[in-house]
């Protein structure tokens, strides 16, 4: 495998930036995986549309096979290459982006041409994968639910696959008051701020670290000038668990909250963004993975379970075997030392491309 040319990949995609639903980005981003996918696959991508976020997706004849997913979306805005552009170091590569996850389609388009015959695998990059995949998940769905198994090149934690996933919710709360004279008649206001503090204690006690659910109040806003009564007041909230159960009791006291001073209106949107992805998903798949890397002369294979969640939770829901975390190695997703291991470029590429022939269909 072409170390060199793995290289010359990650840092034309990593200089294409990419965030989230940015149409011309995602475009530029596509132009380059057509050009490593086609010619391998024997079969043009088609781009859908995701009502101004594109996707780009190679649907395998038939059905079965195995299905490899990611996104080439990035959190990072436009211009931060700029200032933060891809180097390579001391054999890590940084960049913004590099390792969550354009490392990981880099390593993709690699595996389909290391393996024995790609004609049965299909391959999905979506746009919005970062904002919570609001344009690409039905089509993330339809995909999958007709593939024998899900591969997803996501980052490894410290080279481990991710066997389980949190589900994830978020929701916002909008608080009506009533404005007045701070100074001169306090008593005339309903305080949107008081009332944003209780819901704060209200829900942070949703949580149950016994069972790893987490219900976090993230953004806070409220108040307009120093001697007024705050008329309105907006609290933003992340919730994160391991059981679909759990995400269910966190939304329905969630859109049970009523407000505890006179006069105050309070309205909760939002809903369960993600199911958790459960072990039971990935473990025939995982042990798979741990006989081919064997068999392979690569490093042992570790699992783990994290609490953040991917596209992968939406394709273990639906019932198809599901691996996650099957990218490159590295560190600070989300981070401006965000890197990646440029030598785990081509194993993970071999590790993926033996995968794709142990699930072959005879």
């Amino acid at each position: 495998m072409d170390h060199t040319l793995l290289c010359e990949r990650l840092a034309a995609l990593v200089s294409a930036e990419s965030p989230s639903g940015h149409f011309e980005g995602l475009e530029q981003c596509h132009a380059l995986m057509r050009a490593w996918g086609e010619p391998v696959l024997g079969r043009r991508a088609e781009v859908v549309d995701g009502g101004g976020t594109p996707h780009l997706l190679w649907r395998a004849p038939g059905e079965g096979g195995v299905l490899l997913l990611g996104h080439v979306d990035t959190v990072w805005p436009l211009g931060t290459t700029a200032h933060r552009p891809f180097r390579v170091e001391d054999g890590r590569a940084f960049g913004p982006g590099v390792f969550d996850m354009k490392a990981g389609l880099v390593a993709a388009f690699a595996a389909l041409a290391e393996c024995r015959d790609p004609a049965g695998v299909s391959v999905l990059v979506t746009g919005d994968e970062e904002v919570g995949s609001p344009t690409s998940r039905a089509l993330i769905e339809e995909v999958a639910a007709g593939a024998d198994a899900v591969l997803v090149l996501e980052p490894s934690q410290e080279g481990a696959v991710k066997t389980a996933r949190k589900g994830g919710s978020f929701y916002s709360v909008d608080i009506t008051g009533r404005a007045a004279h701070a100074g001169l008649e306090p008593e005339r206001g309903v305080n949107a701020l008081l009332e944003l503090a209780e819901q704060v204690g209200v829900v942070s006690r949703l949580a149950d670290p016994g069972r790893g659910t987490t219900v976090t109040p993230t953004v806070a806003r409220a108040g307009t000038t120093t001697n007024t009564v705050p008329a309105h007041a907006h609290l933003r909230v992340d919730v994160r668990a391991w059981e679909l159960a759990e995400l269910e009791r966190v939304d329905e006291r969630m859109h049970a909250l009523a407000p505890s001073i006179a006069g105050a209106i309070v309205r909760v949107d939002g809903t369960i963004n993600r199911p958790p992805l459960e072990p039971a998903s990935s473990r025939g798949l995982y042990a798979t993975a741990r006989k081919v890397a064997a068999d392979l002369g690569l490093p042992d294979l570790d699992e783990v379970a994290v609490g953040g969640a991917s596209d992968a939770n939406f394709t273990g829901a639906l019932g198809v075997p599901t691996l996650d975390g099957l990218g490159p190695l590295g560190d600070g997703a989300h981070a401006e030392h965000e890197w990646v291991e440029l030598a785990s470029l081509a194993e993970r590429a071999r590790l993926v491309a033996g995968l794709i022939d142990a699930l072959a269909r005879p």
